[in-house]
């Protein structure tokens, strides 16, 4: 692999540059090289805002114990003066040697010398924008380095490069380069948690990472600005982004105004007009503005290119755009708008490009049709621009569009988690628009905010019936009913009921779409016959009652424990998304969410993940409204693993995040997800907290989410109190008809139950796993089977099984439990062996595992009155000293006593024994 170094074109081996991120690497190998006099030189390359002057800070003050320093700044203002920047160093030369390279030379040695008078110690010559140095006083630094007078830190952008006498010392191999990378995400979390000393969800921390590109001066002053202005706050000790980042805020505004004031002017009114305009024609901003401008602003990594058909300028980072804009008042605006309007063609301008067009009319007071300024909206809603939608509906006159408007209005109140008031614009508009093409998306979006609030399936379907009779429409197998049918059996778990209405529906796919397309037919808000947008309405009907068919259909095969027919029913919908790409609705998070839940009951943990994390809301623009419902189904997956302590850091940031925005109406499970773990890793505060949060909490949509949501807060319950009340609710949870019914919820009630201590639900689980699909319930068939044997053997065996195929908490659970039978069998050595394996099952899951204490409450377990003694005073908090004074026993006996019991009670840890004390 090799990478062009952009200064001279010439190619060299990326091996010769070393490309860190991390700050703190950085800086310790810069000042390693230099110790070491390995090179003459080092230049630390890196875009602006990167971080080049704190590593130079860094290492001067770390090697001003080792070196005298010098510093020399580069100056665009002075590029072009020869030893212009060393005019502190020659300012006692006649004005005729100014220009000498020999006089310059000697003056800087004279103060060389004078500097050594004081402190004979190397020399470092550290040089700051050296992307700005003249060529006479770079020559005059490889002088001086050549002649042995000092070592050099230069620090430059890549583009335009260092000067060719600097860059030629590369080439030679005399210097080493040193590349600095925009933060990764793990850093700008790093950062961000470190700068906000709290937790941040994962949500925000990607919608600070993609405004900032990875910057720190970008993510220091976004951070900053969001803190100050209240749209970054700190609720239960979780720091949540109520809303898009702020622009306009002082920090980044002075970022802004600084980097402008280094232009010239003709480059300020380029950065101006690109800002405005962007995305816009490179050839345009030339024609404007000048050729030679838009390369200077190039090279200098002010703005980028993009490299598709057509070349795009726009900002190098989106934000200082949106930044550059606030500056700009609305005459000049206005003026920079006249002077391009000769030169647009929106016509053949992108999609966004036509969105920034329409924006920027508004913004200058001009005037924009009535559909153009709809299929902006839509496209800025969809990309959750959510105040720059509404101020285009909002000039909307039209009568017979306001409908359109209406609609677009109320997705961006439900991307803001305003569903009361959605639900009430959709309301007033979803008859009026039932005729449109888009009337399916329509649909769609009114269901889910009544359901959001709470309302039932069954009570939508029939208010729905009620204003489509009113209005004069059929009812009757209307594609209307037939949808809000689909959402009622989805509520009740019948997936039988849903695969008829899919066999009688029929699906039509290609046929359909290429039928629309052939009738040539507008979109909702453009004119057109009434034969395309019949068409179009039809395709559009048959595409949404496939999508959400087969998503619901999912949905409740995952509660009927058929995981495999889920997933397959959820890719089954796949089909459809293209077709529904770009309208109201959000199509792809209503089917992600059943695919996901499909992997995730299948134990298909890496399927699952891999579907959340190339998912396009894991990117800005969506985090903020769906990332809490993702992390949720996240955090899902590692409780299911075991990983308890990871579930529960992703659970507690989710929750918060949804109770801000929750689409997908996930808040109650997330809540009951993350009050479980807080109950089982003994957080007492925050497990009240959310248990009250559960219960304060509307109920979820469907039939999966609610009684699990119930299961583990009956769980979590137990945990907390261990009086038994959780566990006789858990029990008749799992025994009431609407579990009974839904075998994979039944099972995952009855694991529960087994990890609460009641061993009478393993025959259970082995029996009900086996008519279940997926690896997650065979694996727990298989260890319920070799539980039940109480052969040691066989357990061992199964876990061995169990961790071969990847249900480390599963084999942890068994060799915990072999262990515990081979040390009551008196076979030592072979239970050490297991306890060595549960241990490195321990290591994998990579946390402390709380053992269940089903494996401790089994009859075979059995503590002697002595240990059993000493392990009640070890809960209670006393030391090995103090219970050995208690019971007046020798600290040695009560440290043999303690060791035998972890090996019985199958516990690492001091803190797990009061979960696995058996009872008396």
């Amino acid at each position: 692999m090799i990478c062009l170094d952009s200064s001279n074109g010439r190619v060299k081996a990326e091996a010769d540059q070393r490309q860190l991120t991390g700050r703190r690497e950085a800086i310790e190998h810069v000042c390693s090289i230099i110790r070491s006099r390995a090179s003459q030189a080092v230049y630390l390359m890196a875009g602006p805002g990167i971080g080049k002057s704190s590593v130079t800070d860094a290492v001067s003050e770390k090697m001003a114990a080792e070196m005298t320093i010098l510093r020399i700044h580069g100056s665009s203002s002075l590029a072009k003066v020869p030893y212009g920047v060393l005019a502190p160093y020659t300012a006692e030369l006649p004005a005729e040697e100014a220009d000498s390279p020999v006089a310059v030379l000697r003056a800087v040695w004279t103060y060389f010398q004078q500097l050594k008078g004081v402190n004979d110690v190397p020399l470092l010559l550290v040089v700051d924008d050296a992307h700005h140095l003249d060529d006479a006083t770079a020559s005059l630094v490889v002088d001086m380095m050549s002649a042995g007078w000092a070592s050099v830190l230069a620090a430059g952008r890549p583009r335009p490069g260092l000067p060719q006498a600097l860059n030629q010392l590369w080439y030679d191999g005399l210097a080493e380069r040193v590349d600095l990378r925009p933060l990764t995400g793990d850093q700008v979390t790093e950062v961000v948690e470190h700068t906000l000393q709290g937790t941040v969800p994962a949500s925000t921390v990607q919608s600070l990472w993609s405004a900032s590109g990875g910057n720190p001066l970008l993510l220091n002053s976004l951070l900053s600005d969001a803190v100050a202005d209240g749209t970054l706050v700190k609720r239960n000790g979780i720091w949540l982004l109520l809303g898009p980042l702020p622009a306009d805020g002082p920090r980044l505004s002075d970022v802004v105004v600084k980097d402008l004031l280094r232009r010239t002017p003709e480059e300020q009114d380029a950065l101006r007009v690109i800002a405005l305009a962007e995305p816009v024609h490179r050839s345009l901003i030339e024609d404007v503005c000048g050729a030679a401008v838009v390369r200077s602003l190039l090279d200098n990594q002010i703005v980028s290119e993009s490299t598709g058909r057509q070349s795009e300028l726009r900002l190098w980072h989106p934000v200082l755009g949106q930044a550059m804009r606030h500056q700009v008042s609305v005459s000049r605006s206005l003026q920079l708008r006249q002077k391009l309007d000769e030169y647009l063609d929106t016509r053949n301008a992108g999609a966004e490009g036509r969105l920034r067009m329409v924006e920027w009319s508004l913004e200058c007071g001009m005037d924009v049709p009535d559909p153009d300024l709809l299929d902006a909206a839509l496209l800025a809603v969809t990309t959750f621009n959510n105040a720059g939608a509404r101020l285009m509906t909002a000039h909307v006159r039209t009568p017979e569009l306001l409908p359109h408007a209406q609609s677009v209005t109320a997705r961006a109140l439900f991307n803001e988690g305003k569903y009361r008031e959605a639900a009430s614009l959709l309301d007033e508009c979803w008859i009026e628009l039932a005729g449109d093409p888009g009337a399916p998306h329509v649909l769609m979006l009114r269901a889910s905010a009544h359901l959001a609030l709470g309302e039932s399936a069954q009570l939508l379907r029939a208010e729905s019936r009620r204003q489509l009779e009113n209005a004069g429409l059929e009812v009757a197998e209307s594609w209307q009913d037939r949808i809000h049918g689909l959402l009622e059996l989805a509520d009740a778990g019948d997936h039988e009921g849903i695969r008829k209405v899919i066999s009688a529906v029929g699906y039509a796919g290609e046929a359909t779409r290429s039928g629309a397309a052939a009738t040539g037919g507008e979109t909702t808000s453009g004119p057109g016959s009434e034969r395309s947008r019949a068409d179009l309405r039809a395709a559009s009907v048959s595409e949404t009652t496939h999508a959400v068919a087969q998503a619901l259909l999912a949905q409740t095969l995952v509660s009927a424990g058929l995981a495999h027919q889920a997933h397959a029913a959820a890719l089954a919908a796949a089909p459809s998304l293209p077709a529904l790409h770009g309208g109201l609705y959000f199509f792809d998070e209503f089917v992600l969410t059943r695919l996901v839940a499909a992997s995730l009951a299948a134990g298909n943990w890496e399927s699952a993940e891999h579907e959340l994390s190339t998912y396009p809301p894991e990117r800005a623009e969506g985090a903020a409204t769906f990332g809490g419902g993702i992390q949720v189904l996240r955090g899902l997956a590692f409780l299911r693993q075991g990983q308890l302590e990871r579930g529960y850091q992703v659970l507690l940031p989710a929750v918060e995040a949804l109770r801000v925005n929750d689409p997908l109406q996930e808040f109650r499970f997330g809540a009951a997800l993350a009050f479980y773990a807080a109950a089982r890793l003994g957080d007492t505060p925050q497990a009240k907290r959310l248990e009250q949060d559960f219960i304060a909490a509307r109920h979820a949509s469907g039939p999966g989410c609610d009684l699990l949501a119930e299961a583990y807060a009956a769980a979590a319950a137990e945990y907390l109190d261990r009086k038994g009340s959780g566990l006789d609710k858990l029990r008749e949870l799992a025994a009431s008809d609407p579990v009974a019914a839904q075998p994979g919820i039944r099972m995952e009630c009855l694991i529960l139950c087994s990890d609460l201590g009641d061993r009478s639900v393993i025959q259970e689980i082995a029996s009900l796993a086996g008519a279940i699909e997926g690896r997650w319930a065979a694996g727990w068939r298989q260890l319920a089977q070799a539980w039940a044997s109480e052969d040691a053997d066989l357990i061992m065996e199964t876990a061995a099984g169990l961790e071969e195929a990847g249900l480390i908490n599963l084999a942890r659970e068994g060799y915990a439990r072999a262990g515990a039978l081979l040390d009551g069998a008196g076979e030592r050595r072979r239970a050490r062996q297991a306890v060595a394996h549960r241990e490195k099952c321990d290591e994998e899951l990579g946390e402390r595992f709380r053992e269940s204490p089903f494996i401790a409450s089994v009859p075979s377990v059995h503590l002697t009155r002595r240990e059993r003694d000493i392990v009640e005073l070890a809960v209670q908090g006393l030391s090995d000293r103090e219970i050995a004074q208690q019971l007046m026993v020798s600290v040695r006996t009560v440290e043999g006593h303690l060791y035998r019991s972890y090996v019985k009670l199958g516990v690492r840890r001091r803190d797990e024994l009061a979960l696995a004390l058996p009872k008396k």
